[in-house]
């Protein structure tokens, strides 16, 4: 697999998706590897978003995963137009 260097207009050239891609190599890419075929890197892609997104615990946000504090969220922003629907 061919490493990206030096690009621009993609993610590496944003701060934010350069820190999630660090965070993204340092736990799975180099802590697992050497990746044998393509579609392993791609499946253990797959499982790590699934794992950074539903079961990573965040303290900052209470202890709970990312999603479901995104769905509490919207599930709260609902529940607020509904209440300013219903006062006017």
């Amino acid at each position: 697999i061919q490493p990206s260097v030096g690009s621009r207009g993609d993610s590496y050239d944003n701060a934010l998706a350069e820190t999630i891609n660090g965070l993204y190599k340092a736990e799975l890419i180099h802590r697992r590897g050497p990746w044998k075929t393509r579609e392993s890197v791609e499946l253990a892609t797959l499982q790590w978003v699934h794992w950074f997104n539903h079961v990573r615990l965040l303290t900052p946000i209470g202890g709970i995963p990312a999603a479901e504090a995104e769905a509490n969220y919207w599930r709260q922003l609902a529940v607020s137009d509904t209440s300013a629907e219903v006062s006017t």
